[in-house]
């Protein structure tokens, strides 16, 4: 049994070494919540005895951004924050690696008018765009992470006395990425080479279609030609491999644009802008959604859908299996980081360019001709459930079974 402090110097190796995968002389840029100092010194310790150059932090208050949604002038939410934006910018185009540990409160916007939602959050993706491309087309490093909060412990966890949440998620995350593991650089490495493999297998495959059929889910989803399935770790333009999403479960590509069609119905909470979006579905017709439901934050959910054009098309298709580690803890976790990986998904909104054979090479306009979809935004929704099956459409028009009973069949 490790100690916590093994844990936490497990989950830090892990980020830096598995996530970022840090290199002599590369620099990173970390984005760190104030809940949990002591853990990103731990990271910025280990990425400088990694051989880092340098390591900029960023530290982010939960606090801090509700007086600020609360109390500040409506005008601020519609300047462009350049003087950040740049900077991030030049940092990652001159190969710096980005990781971002979060604790954010699933509710941490409830109750701020929806406008101040909507205009800050397309704000900062019109001032971040070329950055969101270059992450997308997996041009450098980056890498998700958490840490728990007091109020995100409380909203997982609201049974438990209030003195113990904070540690229950502390051992909850510890387990779904491994760190509790006492050798958690080889229990990642093997993990990743199961997820090549399923990736492999789909590429090889090259189903024209996926049809998914569920409780409230009857969807096609047509897949473009050359399409590349990708799970685990990638490699950024400098071909150097890094893991993404810490804790990550998924094989996923993107759909062709226009090929969607059919009915899809969520099988889990979404936590977005600070408001939770629940018990929810989209009609697709010719790739676009054409009309939603929601028994909870339906405002929330056209403001995701209002981003822009491309936010009414999906970009992702991902595969997990129900049998997964996140997936059998049972625990919700309201942070679409882990419930995506305990669980089929989707996205609406921008398409990563490597899921197209050679795309990380191609312009915007190009990825758009061969079929991928654009927008300013991308956000994961969780369709699974042991009860959705998934087949492949070959391009004679026979189905194969990917998933059946939420689980892989192959």
């Amino acid at each position: 049994m490790l100690t916590f402090e093994q844990k936490l110097n497990n989950y830090a190796d892990i980020i830096v070494k598995i996530g970022a995968n840090i290199q002599p002389g590369q620099s990173l840029m970390l984005n760190a919540s104030i809940e949990s100092p002591e853990h990103a010194r731990l990271v910025v310790k280990k990425a400088y005895e990694a051989g880092a150059y340098q390591v900029k932090v960023v530290w982010t208050d939960d606090a801090v951004s509700r007086i600020r949604y609360d109390l500040a002038p409506e005008q601020s939410f519609l300047e462009v924050p350049k003087w950040s934006a740049g900077e991030k910018l030049e940092m990652a185009e001159q190969g710096a690696a980005a990781v971002t540990i979060s604790s954010a409160d699933p509710d941490l916007l409830k109750g701020v008018p929806q406008e101040r939602i909507r205009n800050a959050d397309r704000t900062l993706r019109q001032a971040n765009e070329k950055y969101r491309q270059l992450s997308q087309a997996f041009k450098f490093s980056w890498s998700l992470a958490t840490v728990p909060s007091p109020a995100w412990a409380a909203k997982v966890f609201p049974d438990v006395p209030a003195d113990e949440q904070v540690s229950k998620l502390w051992d909850a995350i510890f387990c779904m990425v491994r760190a509790d593991q006492p050798d958690p650089i080889a229990a990642w490495t093997a993990h990743i080479a199961e997820l090549h493999a399923k990736a492999k297998y789909l590429n090889e495959k090259q189903y024209k279609k996926l049809h998914y059929t569920g409780p409230g889910t009857d969807l096609t989803i047509e897949m473009p030609d050359g399409h590349v399935w990708l799970g685990g770790s990638k490699q950024n333009g400098q071909g150097i491999w890094f893991v993404p999403n810490l804790p990550t479960e998924e094989v996923y590509s993107a759909p062709l644009r226009t090929g969607v069609n059919g009915t899809v119905s969520s099988t889990k909470p979404l936590s977005y802008n600070g408001n939770i979006i629940d018990r929810f579905s989209f009609i697709f017709q010719d790739g676009r959604v054409v009309k939603t439901t929601a028994e909870q934050g339906e405002e929330a959910l056209q403001g995701l859908l209002e981003t822009d054009e491309g936010a009414k098309y999906l970009g992702e298709v991902a595969l997990v299996p129900h049998r997964s580690p996140i997936s059998d803890s049972n625990i919700l976790f309201y942070k679409t980081l882990f419930d995506e990986n305990a669980s089929c998904h989707l996205a609406v909104g921008s398409a990563y360019a490597s899921c197209i054979k050679n795309g990380s090479s191609l312009s915007q306009e190009e990825l758009l001709a061969r079929g991928l979809n654009r927008s300013m935004a991308h956000t994961d929704f969780m369709v699974g459930s042991g009860e959705l099956n998934i087949y492949g459409v070959t391009s004679e028009g026979g189905e194969e079974p990917v998933l059946l009973n939420g689980n892989w069949a192959f």
